[in-house]
């Protein structure tokens, strides 16, 4: 594994959290506007010490973990989980020198950045732009992601590294949910008289997925290790591109192998699909990405 003892087990607690927590319920009720159950499940996180790993100790926090905070990434991802994480989380660097890292260390702040829209504005205690500086959310926008509801910002765009970091991991967080998801499916839904996953076609399919999954997740951990390095902005956008291709190739994997159900809003399924879409151009599109890894060799 890429992860020491400690981090596993960091990432074990914050998945079963999240899964006693109802994280899948969670993202419809935000999606329809109730917040509290998602608001109930950031306050579980913070308890877990998922913000405190992105503040530094003067400021209250357990000092930026980088690999910690990728390995939170990645299981809010896996849940589903709805809110401005990755947001919060990215805007912690940017605000030393304020009140705002220690509120974001104990779960008592939730921050949007203008990426350049900015997330779940409505429900934010405060929204930035990419530069650190404070800015004034405007109307709703429509999203691909219901339980992503983004917010237009004058002056918004850009993206912080750590923040498309943070949006990689998460990315594999959600894409090893949905291979996981689609090979149980394939065991158990028949075709024929046989499961769909003993058909070739199928096994390809979701074999391919995994591989392209395999290969980003340590795209995604390597640049984790690289934060503070000259090679830190190359190494973000590879795993940025990397997990963008792969979490939007599973997706569209999943939604063969399931159907039509796999994009109703009932079925968990959806809520990955959805976000997989939704993520794949969000904190820098993968050809923005390959061009700055192409500028830097």
């Amino acid at each position: 594994s890429v992860l020491a003892a400690e981090q596993r087990m960091f990432g074990e607690t914050l998945r079963k959290l999240l899964a006693e927590g109802g994280a899948a319920k969670a993202a419809r009720a935000w999606a329809s506007g109730d917040t509290a159950p998602g608001r109930a499940l950031w306050s579980a996180a913070a308890e877990a010490g998922v913000f405190a790993v992105a503040v530094p100790e003067a400021d209250g926090g357990a000092g930026v973990l980088p690999v910690e905070l990728a390995v939170a990434a990645e299981e809010l991802g896996r849940a589903a989980a709805p809110g401005p994480y990755v947001e919060t989380l990215a805007a912690a660097e940017l605000l030393g020198g304020t009140p705002w890292p220690a509120r974001i260390a104990e779960g008592d702040a939730v921050v949007s950045m203008a990426v350049p829209h900015a997330l779940d504005a409505d429900v934010a205690d405060l929204v930035i732009a990419a530069d650190g500086a404070e800015r004034a959310a405007g109307e709703p926008l429509a999203s691909l992601d219901p339980a992503r509801r983004l917010f237009r910002v004058e002056g918004g765009g850009g993206f912080t590294d750590l923040g498309a970091l943070l949006c990689a991991a998460q990315q594999i967080g959600l894409g090893r949910a949905l291979l996981d998801v689609s090979v149980e499916y394939a065991k158990t839904r028949h075709q024929f008289g046989r499961p769909i996953g003993e058909y070739q076609a199928v096994k390809h399919h979701l074999a391919s997925a995994m591989v392209e999954l395999e290969f980003a997740r340590p795209l995604v951990y390597g640049a984790a290790l690289s934060y503070g390095t000259p090679d830190f902005a190359r190494d973000v956008s590879a795993a940025k591109a990397a997990a963008s291709e792969a979490s939007y190739g599973m997706a569209k994997t999943a939604l063969q192998v399931h159907g039509a159900i796999g994009y109703t809003d009932e079925y968990d399924p959806s809520l990955w699909i959805r976000k997989a879409r939704a993520l794949y151009s969000a904190w820098g599109t993968p050809s923005e990405h390959r061009a700055r890894v192409m500028s830097a060799l």
